[in-house]
């Protein structure tokens, strides 16, 4: 009736030793969560360390482009709504239904919360990983493609602008604020 128990192999070695520090980092984020300030201080600093790194090898330039462009894509997810109002107008059109837009835009319609298609967690979490990847990638001959620099940087600051710009015509367009500082806050007491 004894069954034979089964034999450890080296792939059951390994997937238990991932599991192990998976957790462990897992349970790391699961602490960190609350200190959002602590958290964007270290990153601003790893960040500013790579830069550094990049300016004192005066190389690397296309890893830190690449981490340029990864970061706008990530800052630009975050500012955005979850559920975008022009695609939701969009298709209103398109069914020949005249939609409302899912943002309020009066002050006897719903109130609906702002809802970020990226969340700060996520956000902080993947440019604090990719900032270290670039990191990490300054370490290799292999990375280090010679480039024309200051092509790069011009290139970066127009696609920034035009994005940004873009972006700020579509908060204004459909009325929304991706950030809490400034908004009204009520009090409970009030009894409202």
């Amino acid at each position: 009736m004894d069954a034979p128990e089964p034999e450890a192999t080296p792939f059951s070695a390994v997937t238990a030793q991932t599991s192990r520090v998976s957790r462990a980092y897992q349970s790391y984020l699961d602490k960190a969560t609350p200190y959002v300030t602590y958290r964007w201080i270290g990153t601003a600093a790893l960040l500013l360390l790579f830069l550094l790194r990049i300016v004192l090898s005066e190389g690397w330039y296309i890893v830190c482009y690449s981490l340029g462009i990864y970061l706008l894509n990530l800052f630009l997810a975050f500012l955005q709504p979850k559920f975008d109002p022009s695609l939701s107008q969009d298709e209103g059109l398109e069914d020949g239904d005249s939609a409302k837009s899912p943002l309020p835009t009066t002050r006897d319609e719903e109130f609906r919360p702002f809802i970020r298609r990226l969340p700060e967690f996520k956000f902080w979490h993947s440019a604090t990983r990719a900032i270290t990847i670039a990191f990490a990638c300054t370490w290799s001959e292999l990375f280090n493609v010679p480039v024309f620099w200051p092509v790069l940087v011009v290139y970066w600051i127009i696609l920034f602008t035009l994005t940004m710009r873009r972006q700020i015509q579509h908060m204004i367009k459909y009325r929304y604020v991706p950030f809490s500082f400034g908004k009204a806050r009520y009090n409970n007491r009030s009894g409202h």
